[in-house]
């Protein structure tokens, strides 16, 4: 894996690998001050850079970091939830038994909390402004791999409807790329990724910390990985795209992690 790892790296700092397997988007940013640096100037044909001019007679005053306002505790009609409303609507919905008896993806009580997404009106509300305001809340509960989204009042605190799935996979939680990488460094699989992170940074891998990292869901299909992942869809699998905080990327594409199983598994390319 080391080869590969290191050969798709190069390719990575060269602006290739990554974006065309449309993972990542490296975006050019003319900084200020570098536009037109190498310029002709007067007409003594002479160069100035532009950052070293000074500022003109006409140029604006230093910018001034102001105080946020206040947030209000509710928001109005198709305001984005405020942070009062985040707080109230996860309580409500992890009140009862999904909270005793859910499972979150490090083993731990509880459900894992996906999302929380301000709820569409309901038929014949979309004209009404004062429509009640309800947000929907997205767990995955990795006792049994259900998908549970609880829509909660945002008036009464109420939770209005349960909706419960098996095979739903949205994408992967912050949280969730972090255990898949911390699985995934653990692994006699992870040699390669710590021996990368090693050659770039001269540091040991030993935590996700360390790495940025963003994840894709995993399900399998017919003949094309080892069977140790022929459960993934039915379990939460993940595959990591991982970069060098502040440094290059790393290819572990090749890798998933059956976050459910708590396996890792590496696909044949071929």
């Amino acid at each position: 894996m080391r080869e590969k790892v290191r050969r798709h790296l190069g390719k990575v700092l060269t602006g290739a690998a990554l974006a065309a397997a449309g993972t990542a988007a490296m975006v050019a940013v003319t900084l200020p001050g570098t536009a037109g640096a190498g310029e002709s100037g007067g007409a003594g044909g002479g160069t100035r850079a532009a950052g070293q001019a000074g500022p003109g007679p006409d140029a604006a005053p230093p910018g001034v970091v102001e105080r946020a306002p206040a947030e209000a505790e509710r928001g109005m009609s198709r305001d984005p939830l405020t942070d009062d409303e985040l707080g109230r609507v996860e309580k409500a919905a992890l009140a009862g038994r999904l909270s005793a008896l859910g499972e979150n993806v490090t083993g731990a009580r509880g459900p894992q909390r996906l999302s929380i997404d301000l709820a569409e009106p309901e038929a014949g509300e979309t004209d009404d402004p004062d429509a009640p305001r309800r947000a929907d809340v997205a767990f995955y509960d990795y006792r049994n791999d259900t998908l549970v989204t609880k829509t909660v009042n945002l008036s009464t605190g109420k939770v209005e409807r349960t909706d419960t799935q098996r095979g739903a996979q949205p994408p992967p939680s912050r949280a969730e790329n972090a255990e898949a990488a911390r699985l995934l460094i653990a692994s006699p699989l992870g040699a390669g990724l710590k021996a990368d992170y090693k050659d770039a940074t001269g540091k040991d891998l030993t935590s996700p910390d360390q790495l940025e990292l963003s994840g894709g869901i995993y399900r399998a299909a017919p003949g094309a990985q080892p069977a140790v992942l022929d459960a993934c869809g039915t379990h939460r699998c993940v595959r990591l795209f991982s970069k060098v905080r502040n440094g290059p990327w790393i290819d572990t594409r090749d890798l998933v992690v059956d976050l459910s199983a708590r396996k890792t598994a590496a696909l044949d390319r071929g």
